[in-house]
């Protein structure tokens, strides 16, 4: 089911209903005239958006690349594909959540623009599908080097939770 949800000064914003309290897919819309096509990422106004402090692109140069999985202890995350597609996989590790223990999987493609919003506690990770994937990443604090807001585990740490290797692609 999706939504519209306004705010004042806010745009109009379409989000997804997720398995996982407080993660997000948020529909962007897309701007299209002869000149070619824009679609506006994250305003600081958003409702989601308690404050923006880094922006980076991550890009993977062959379909099958895994980088999963990580999970922070403070840090939000804002996730938009703007090249190829991608497999994501989510765990809820927040104890105080109804939504504890649950998991998620999707596909967003650059096609279809959308961006994904992940609070801190939820276990989150991707593949690519298709050779040059390049994803936007926006955070809302700037990455630490010396002492990461991370809690690494293995791409197949939760294999148990998703009830398979969460990394195979099916054929359907």
């Amino acid at each position: 089911m999706t939504k519209p949800l306004t705010s004042g000064q806010q745009r109009r914003l379409v989000t997804e209903d997720r398995k996982i309290q407080g993660l997000l897919v948020v529909r962007l819309e897309v701007l299209e005239d002869d000149r070619g096509y824009l679609y506006e990422v994250i305003h600081d106004t958003d409702f989601f958006v308690p404050h923006i402090a880094q922006v980076y692109v991550v890009g993977d140069p062959g379909r099958s690349v895994v980088r999963a999985f990580h999970k922070h202890r403070e840090l939000h995350d804002w996730f938009c594909l703007v090249r190829g597609s991608a497999k994501f996989a989510f765990v809820d590790d927040r104890r105080e959540s109804p939504t504890y223990k649950k998991t998620d999987v999707f596909v967003i493609s650059g096609r279809r623009p959308a961006m994904i919003v992940v609070p801190p506690g939820v276990y989150h990770g991707w593949m690519s599908l298709e050779d040059d994937t390049i994803m936007l990443s926006v955070a809302s604090h700037v990455y630490d080097r010396e002492h990461p807001d991370e809690e690494r585990v293995s791409p197949h740490a939760f294999d148990d939770l998703f009830g398979k290797d969460i990394w195979q692609v099916e054929a359907k």
